[in-house]
Order: C-alpha cells, then sequence, then structure tokens
C-alpha cells in the first residue's frame, strides 16, 4: 500500500508534466500552479509532506524569501504550528531595529539582492527549518543559511519543492551537510529540433519508471517527458 505521502508526490510529478513550461535559458516555469496562480490543494499536500518528512525536528520557525516562497511556508507551517518569517528584498520604512543582512543572486531575475531580517524574528534559541519553491544554483537557500548562522539559531535542514538537479545548487547544500529534501528533482532539460525534452525524477521512497508520450505522430511544440520515481 502506498503512503499518502508517495500519494501526492505523484500528483505534483504530474502537474509539472502537465503544466510545466521551459523556456530558453534552463527556465521551468510553473506559474500555473505553484508561484503566481496557486493550486491550494496540492500544496496542501506538499506541506503534509514536509511536516512528514521534518517530523523528527523540533522546528520552531520556518524560514523563506519573497516572494514565492511564502505561500507554500504558510500553507506547511499550519501542519508545523510554527510562525512563518521571510526574507525581505528591500528596506521598509515599517523595518526597524536591529537586522540580519545578506546578499542573493536571483537566478530568474539575473539581479543580486540585499535580503534583510528583523533580528527579534530569528534568535540563537530557534530550530529553523527552510522552504523554498526552487533550487537551482543555491544562492537564495546559501543567503538563508548564512542568516540562520548570523542569529545563532540551529538549522533543521531545508525542503524544497523543485530542485534543478543538473544545476550545482543541490550538491553544494548537500555537501555543507545540511539536510536537503527536494519533493522533484529535474535532471535535466535540452531542446533540439524544436521539441522540449526533459527528465525528471520525483524523490519519493517508491520505485517506479513511467514516461508520457503521444500516441503516433508527437506533436510539434509539445515536450516529450521523461521520468521516474525514485
Amino acid at each position: 500500500m502506498k503512503r499518502k505521502g508517495d500519494i501526492a508526490m505523484q500528483l505534483l510529478k504530474e502537474r509539472i508534466l502537465k503544466d510545466g513550461v521551459v523556456k530558453p535559458g534552463n527556465i521551468l516555469k510553473v506559474d500555473s500552479f505553484l508561484n503566481h496562480q496557486m493550486d491550494i490543494d496540492l500544496i496542501n499536500e506538499i506541506g503534509k509532506e514536509f511536516k512528514a518528512r521534518f517530523s523528527d525536528c523540533p522546528i520552531t520557525k520556518i524560514l523563506t524569501i519573497e516572494a514565492s516562497g511564502i505561500g507554500i511556508a504558510c500553507i506547511a507551517a499550519q501542519y508545523f504550528h510554527v510562525p512563518v518569517v521571510f526574507a525581505k528584498k528591500s528596506q521598509s520604512v515599517n523595518l526597524d531595529g536591529e537586522m540580519y543582512c545578506t546578499k542573493i543572486e536571483s537566478f530568474t531575475h539575473k539581479k543580486v539582492y540585499d535580503v534583510i531580517i528583523s533580528k527579534k524574528f530569528l534568535s540563537p534559541e530557534d530550530h529553523v527549518l527552510l522552504i523554498d519553491d526552487f533550487l537551482a544554483n543555491g544562492c537564495a537557500l546559501l543567503g538563508l543559511i548564512d542568516i540562520v548562522k548570523k542569529s545563532g539559531a540551529t538549522l533543521e535542514g531545508a525542503g524544497i519543492v523543485i530542485e534543478k538537479g543538473f544545476q550545482h545548487g543541490g550538491q553544494q547544500i548537500r555537501d555543507m551537510g545540511v539536510r536537503l529534501e527536494s519533493l522533484a528533482i529535474i535532471d535535466s532539460i535540452w531542446m533540439t529540433t524544436g521539441r522540449i525534452i526533459q527528465s525528471l525524477q520525483v524523490s519519493t521512497k517508491t520505485s517506479l519508471t513511467c514516461s508520457s508520450r503521444w500516441p503516433g505522430k508527437e506533436p510539434e511544440n509539445l515536450p516529450l517527458i521523461c521520468c521516474h520515481l525514485l
């Protein structure tokens, strides 16, 4: 019998295969269900899965970065029953007091941001779980790890919805000894003769292989997607 988390991750895989759009520059758009328009039923299952994977950790705070990580972190937090703190990318007149600061480069927007968190929301007594929607080159996660270190809090781990396994970020984070749980890992994305080909693994604990193809002649401008579950 499959555990509920396996079913949830199957749903995530199916949505990536069905609605994910690959753009030039290895950009994977999932804005129809994850980080612009949000499928709350799916994200609710994602939150449950993060709770299941980190149930052995004494989490007291969930930390993310604006903007696309906030919704996912908030839905996950209801299962941990802890507050969500998000790093801000800009100074605001509403922010006062001392701040933790770091620099983060955005893979998608090709910009470097100064991100800040008020020191009153993160302390050495906290046990922190990082949550974000994507992991590519790892800059956002490295910035959040830097803030946790500056605060003296304990980093329990990081939960990522989609990791680009063909980029170095995930390996770099794991090499640092950080517990990293990525729910879906994209092995590769490439374009050939006008078609997009993706290889995807979804990091559940089952063993299953599958592929998605169109019968007969494959239509142009649609992805041929091969995937497997771990």
